[in-house]
């Protein structure tokens, strides 16, 4: 018997960790230096967790011996309940918390737990695609509604509108956002949250980046501004407190669940199969709630990622043929080539040979589910001259690149 993947998998994609990847993978082990700004990945660049974190998991290791709660140690639980009331989330106990392995784990086990075959999931373009391959996983449908990047990559609401229909079941909202380091403000929550509302839409907000913003920019809570609707947040602590290998995430499920009960049961049947979070990363969530300091640091002038921004945007600026709207949020953002000038109609191909060339790894926009070929997106952690002069060999590629297609 030939086994084959399930069909569910065909059109499920990772391009941080695909083709490009295996590539570079083999040019890092014939000796060649690869600057990988495909990867969130902080430690990778030099940044390293906080004390607090530190002492938190060095102190209370025994405690992660056993299983915990299939939700997650109370304690933890409830340093995540503060934080969101904090934020403005109004009706929730630490019963409403799930922690998980990740994010990633989590908006799987929501979605399995959510979708029939054929049912639709609103979410943004360009998106992570964390959030349609689940959807894909689950049978389900992603159905891409359009952020502007004319307006600040902000979402287009009519479009997202002209998207719903009678199989829509839930919209997606990445704030801020991956790729583009949108930061969305009060008023387009609010548009999309009435959108939910005319449409009996649950919502999923994904706001792992909260913690990362610039510029005195705010952020707001979804499920804040939408005490009526049932909202599933999503954050964790791997980007903020720079414990990505930790695996740190969770859900908050907030706002009107009057017709949800079952639904909330299948979400505990999948929490209840993985047995429980682990526990050694829920050691440190009190104390790295209890301790922003250190990611703010980082987002002020003269903290690194603010530098490394403005590294970035500076010599983007620069180069001919390549625009890039300045992110507030998070630690990327996605420039647009002018693919008439450099005759670029597959922006894979593009990516690659950027990596032959100049040995920089970049993910190209289709693989954020944006479906022309005229982006990509660059993450912005390595140290502020590097990160410029990442940017100077792209303009030293573009100045003479033009794709051969064959």
């Amino acid at each position: 018997m030939e086994l084959i993947r399930s069909e569910n998998l065909a059109p499920v994609h990772s391009d941080i960790r695909g083709p490009l990847y295996i590539e570079s993978q083999r040019m890092l082990k014939e000796g060649t230096k690869v600057l990988r700004l495909n990867t969130g990945n902080p430690a990778t660049f030099g940044f390293g967790m906080p004390e607090s974190v530190k002492e938190a998991l060095f102190a209370n290791a025994d405690r992660a011996v056993a299983y915990s709660d299939l939700k997650g140690m109370p304690d933890a639980r409830e340093a995540i309940c503060e934080y969101h009331k904090g934020k403005g989330v109004q009706g929730i106990t630490p019963d409403d918390i799930y922690i998980g392995n990740g994010v990633s784990e989590l908006v799987l086990m929501a979605l399995l737990a959510l979708l029939n075959k054929g049912d639709e999931v609103l979410m943004p373009s360009p998106s992570y695609s964390l959030w349609s391959n689940s959807t894909y996983i689950a049978g389900g449908k992603p159905v891409f509604y359009t952020c502007d990047e004319s307006n600040l990559w902000y979402p287009d609401i009519d479009d997202i509108k002209s998207k719903v229909s009678s199989k829509t079941k839930a919209i997606v909202i990445i704030n801020p956002n991956n790729p583009t380091g949108a930061v969305y403000p009060k008023e387009v929550l609010e548009n999309i949250i009435q959108v939910a509302r005319e449409n009996d839409l649950l919502i999923f907000s994904d706001e792992i980046y909260d913690r990362l913003i610039m510029d005195g920019v705010e952020h707001y809570s979804t499920a804040a501004l939408a005490p009526d609707r049932m909202v599933i947040t999503m954050n964790g602590l791997s980007k903020s407190h720079i414990i990505c290998g930790f695996r740190c995430g969770w859900m908050c499920i907030s706002g009107y669940k009057g017709k949800a009960d079952d639904y909330i049961e299948g979400i505990f049947q999948m929490a209840a199969m993985r047995l429980c979070p682990n526990t050694l990363t829920q050691l440190v969530i009190p104390a790295a709630l209890n301790d922003n300091a250190s990611t703010q640091a980082m987002m002020v002038p003269g903290g690194r990622i603010y530098e490394q921004r403005e590294a970035t945007i500076r010599e983007i600026e620069k180069i001919d043929g390549l625009t890039c709207v300045k992110n507030h949020g998070a630690f990327y953002v996605f420039p647009k080539l002018d693919v008439k000038k450099f005759n670029i109609t597959n922006d894979k191909k593009f990516a690659f040979d950027l990596l032959h060339e100049k040995h920089i790894f970049i993910v190209p926009g289709s693989g954020f589910d944006w479906n022309t070929p005229d982006h990509f997106r660059i993450v912005m952690l390595p140290e502020p001259e590097e990160m410029a002069q990442a940017m100077r060999d792209i303009g030293d590629f573009l100045d003479h690149y033009w794709q051969k297609n064959d």
